[in-house]
């Protein structure tokens, strides 16, 4: 999910190291990647959540994601 974000310009690669060298659990990464992306506004967070039900539709099922539409510039998969 990481490599997708910068991918696509919502972390470049210096803001994605900090997160995966400074946290060596996985539960903190998420966490603070999800505060990260919070913090960049309401297109990043739709652009993670779009990322994140294209790589895990199970796991964005269970967190109530799937109905979210797409944010701006972005379609379906």
């Amino acid at each position: 999910l990481l490599d997708d974000l910068e991918t696509v310009g919502v972390f470049n690669l210096s803001e994605k190291r900090a997160i995966l060298e400074g946290n060596p659990i996985t539960s903190n990464k998420a966490r603070e990647t999800i505060d990260a992306v919070r913090m960049k506004g309401q297109r990043a967070s739709e652009i993670m959540i779009k990322r994140l039900h294209h790589r895990d539709p199970t796991l964005s099922n269970q967190l109530g994601l799937s109905s979210l539409s797409p944010a701006k510039g972005e379609t379906h998969s």
